[in-house]
Parts: C-alpha cells; sequence; structure tokens
C-alpha cells in the first residue's frame, strides 16, 4: 500500500484543482498577466484564448503524471510490465476524471464538462504510451548488455 501514496497524493492535489480557488477567473488572475508579459503585442482576445489552452492543457498534464504514478504503484517496484497494468492505470484515471468532473458540478462557478473527462483519460492514456516506450527501451538495453 506504501506504493499508493504518491497517486493518492497527486489525486488530492487534483481535487484541490478542482475547487473554487481555481476557477476560470481566478487563475486568470495570475495567468492573464504572464501571458501578457511574454506577448506583450497578443490581443485580449488571443490572450484570454491561450489562458484557455493553458487551462486544458494543465488537464492533460496532470493526468498525465496521475496515469504514471497509478503505473508505479500497480507496478510496485518490479522489472516488468503487463499491458494489462497499462489498462488499469487508464480505467484508474478515466474514473476519477468522471468523478472530479462530478466534483466540479458541485462547486459554485466551476461546470463539469464531459469533454475535460475525455482530455484527462487522453492524457493517461499518452502516459501509458511513453511508459511503455521507456520500460521497452530499458529492456532492451538490459538484453544488449548482459
Amino acid at each position: 500500500m506504501a506504493g499508493w501514496w504518491p497517486a493518492l497524493a497527486w489525486a488530492a492535489v487534483i481535487f484541490i484543482f478542482s475547487t473554487a480557488f481555481f476557477k476560470d477567473d481566478r487563475t486568470s488572475t495570475v495567468i492573464l498577466p504572464m501571458l501578457h508579459w511574454l506577448f506583450p503585442k497578443a490581443s485580449d482576445q488571443t490572450l484570454l484564448s491561450m489562458h484557455h489552452y493553458v487551462r486544458k492543457g494543465a488537464h492533460f498534464v496532470e493526468y498525465f503524471v496521475f496515469s504514471l504514478l497509478i503505473l508505479q504503484a500497480i507496478r510496485a517496484g518490479r522489472r516488468t510490465t503487463r499491458f494489462t497494468w497499462a489498462l488499469a492505470a487508464v480505467a484508474i484515471v478515466a474514473g476519477y476524471a468522471a468523478i472530479d468532473e462530478f466534483h466540479q458540478s458541485l462547486v459554485p462557478g466551476r461546470v463539469p464538462l464531459v469533454t475535460d473527462v475525455l482530455l484527462d483519460t487522453i492524457g493517461g492514456i499518452a502516459a501509458q504510451i511513453v511508459a511503455a516506450f521507456v520500460l521497452a527501451r530499458g529492456h532492451l538495453r538490459r538484453q544488449g548488455s548482459g
């Protein structure tokens, strides 16, 4: 069970990101000034669009990381991996993403979106693909040096 603490801690971080503190209008007070500093000639509409994509990118990244932490917990230090473990990680990611969006439906000012569940799940799938390549590469290196 100890190997699950990083994934559980990250799930708590995701939960916090779903609170009213991280609503669109709140994150815009931090992200928009940074975007304006990076792109001083961008129009207000362009900056608002960029803010939207930063927020959607955050969905992808937070569930990418979550998926890797879940896989790490499932593997429990074993060098081997199984396709079913990756499927289990993606299923957990998708389930948690759905629960997270339900949570957002209960938070004033937050809106649950099925597209966010899909984006979160895609982040989880991408993480499993990257992990498969990294693990396969490591396996091939170990075979070549042995």
